[in-house]
């Protein structure tokens, strides 16, 4: 098939850095084959994406505040004000978090609808490359070729047979499902209801039942290892097609911190790590081990103090990083998961909210890695579980069969080709 060449080709992702991170891996494949790569980005990310060789066309999800922003700046605050939330069960959140979510979440689609409206008539794109947990009516009200990515777990493609998504409840018993899948639906109909309407005042189809975005007519895309993905009772149709992982490449990593024994990252994500609370408990347990720790710090970076067997700082090149270091303790965060599986790497997964249940659930019911409470485990569970899964002789086996699949078919690229196709 002969390569399309030279095309505009758009991306949306939502504002956080998992998100945007597998965009850029994918839109510097396509930069390098001729193409034209525009980033739809909040004003808050403003350079940071011209800083890897891409345009930007700004917006913004709410209205501007009075003092200048962070990236993902209304993110890391809405996470901050929640996070007592997170010690609760999640079933306790969908009321106390998730409802609140989404409502925040289709109010900045509402606000951004017509700025994109005009983002689109003035690049006029080949394909629109959206990765985003709602819908903005401006993409498929376009009429242009659109492309869904979704980088969270895969239950967040509902099955009856799989369960509940952000329940974090296991595969192998069904008890509670019904029950949460009643409280989500009592909770979140009326705002998925009101959404819909909108979508078709702004030209857009009307939504999905119990959904809060479209399935694209043109081609969608789902991240997560096939060795890890569920067995579902209802296939997901042509349309779909799977990334096992979404890699971009970065520089190596230079700055191990001291010690003998074995070398773990840390991180919770760009979010999570805003508790400053939860981010120093644990670094005060990892920092009474014989381990090397390399942390990634977050926005709260200067409040936190470092132990003399570990090195950190605010940003850290995750993927350069993973390749080095024997284990990762992560919040369940879908990029830190895949990639972490990508480099063949096992996990302690402290989850605090959204689809990190399920992928917490996920890699301890498969064995590769261990799920722990987040806020109410003993340090002693913390350095038990870490021991365990280094002293498991069958582990880097499985591991290792994972990653050599996995860099053998890099997500980049074959994200590349279809889009390619489409155009």
């Amino acid at each position: 098939m002969a390569r399309a060449e030279g095309k505009t080709i758009v991306f949306f992702p939502e504002g956080a850095f998992g998100p945007t991170n597998n965009c850029i891996g994918i839109g510097e494949v396509l930069k390098r084959r001729g193409h034209r790569v525009v980033f739809v980005i909040e004003e808050s990310f403003a350079g940071t994406l011209e800083e890897k060789g891409f345009e930007e066309r700004l917006m913004r999800l709410a209205p501007p505040p009075d003092v200048p922003e962070e990236p993902g700046q209304f993110w890391k605050d809405f996470i901050r004000e929640t996070a007592p939330v997170f010690r609760k069960s999640t079933f306790d959140q969908l009321g106390e978090f998730m409802a609140p979510t989404w409502e925040a979440l289709l109010d900045g689609a509402r606000y951004v609808d017509e700025r994109l409206v005009e983002i689109f008539d003035e690049l006029q794109p080949d394909a629109i490359v959206e990765d985003n947990v709602c819908a903005f009516p401006a993409i498929p009200a376009s009429g242009r070729p659109w492309v869904r990515i979704v980088s969270c777990n895969p239950l967040e493609l509902k099955d009856p047979a799989l369960p509940p998504t952000f329940s974090g409840y296991p595969t192998g018993n069904r008890s509670g499902w019904e029950e949460f899948r009643t409280r989500y639906r009592e909770l979140h109909e009326p705002l998925q209801q009101e959404f819909s309407e909108f979508c078709v005042e702004r030209g857009a189809p009307s939504l999905p039942e119990g959904e809060f975005i479209h399935e694209s007519p043109f081609l969608n895309l789902y991240l997560y290892p096939p060795e890890a993905d569920y067995e579902r009772s209802r296939p997901l149709g042509e349309r779909w097609k799977q990334l096992g992982s979404c890699v971009r490449e970065q520089n190596g990593f230079e700055g191990r911190p001291a010690g003998s024994g074995p070398l773990l990252y840390f991180s919770l994500g760009s979010l999570g790590s805003a508790d400053v609370g939860l981010m120093q408990k644990l670094i005060d347990t990892l920092g009474a081990t014989e381990y090397s720790v390399i942390v990634s710090l977050g926005p709260q970076h200067e409040e936190l103090r470092l132990a003399p067997n570990m090195s950190g700082a605010e940003f850290l090149p995750q993927p350069a990083i993973l390749p080095e270091v024997d284990l990762v303790i992560t919040h369940g965060g879908n990029n830190t998961v895949t990639e972490s599986l990508h480099f063949g790497k096992p996990m302690v997964v402290l989850p605090l909210f959204w689809d990190q249940h399920d992928n917490a659930q996920r890699m301890d019911e498969l064995g590769l890695g261990r799920r722990l409470d987040t806020y109410g485990h003993e340090p002693v569970e913390l350095v038990d579980a870490i021991e365990s899964l280094l002293a498991d002789s069958e582990l880097p086996r499985r591991l290792s069969a994972i990653s050599a699949r996995l860099e053998a078919d890099p997500g980049t690229a074959k994200a590349a080709d279809l889009i390619e196709r489409l155009i």
